[in-house]
């Protein structure tokens, strides 16, 4: 129960922390917090940053069950914000990350969310029509 806390607990924190940082104007500004998000809430921001689909879902296979859903949608959400920080081919990669891992949550997680189901949309939409499916995600065994 207490990891449960801890949990929700962080989470909040990780989404005001991101209100925060899309709140900045310069975009040095925001690409900073966003490094210094990912090191805080996820990892090593070397790693998840240059890591591809299958590394970022094999390193979540590897956490604990109760943390493995939260932090892909922290992940998910670092990736869809840098997204508009960089310029191709990194934005469309970041943008690929982010899809899977919104797919994941929505096929793993309990809790629909028209805002996850909205940022797949223009994921798809930023990438070109037809361009990515949940079917070009790996698929993770529990």
């Amino acid at each position: 129960m207490l990891q449960r806390d801890y949990i929700m607990r962080l989470i909040r924190e990780f989404f005001a922390a991101l209100q925060r940082m899309l709140e900045k104007k310069e975009i040095e500004d925001r690409r900073e917090a966003i490094r210094d998000m990912y090191e805080k809430y996820v990892g090593p921001y070397a790693f998840y940053h240059d890591a591809t689909v299958n590394e970022v879902m094999k390193a979540i296979g590897g956490m604990e069950e109760e943390q493995r859903l939260p932090k892909a949608e922290m992940l998910a959400e670092l990736y869809y914000a840098e997204a508009d920080t960089v310029s191709n081919p990194e934005r469309d990669f970041l943008l690929e990350k982010a899809f899977c891992l919104f797919d994941f949550i929505d096929k793993n997680g309990r809790t629909y969310s028209f805002d996850r189901l909205r940022k797949m949309n223009d994921i798809r939409k930023r990438l070109g029509k037809g361009e990515i499916s949940p079917s070009d995600c790996p698929i993770f065994i529990k």
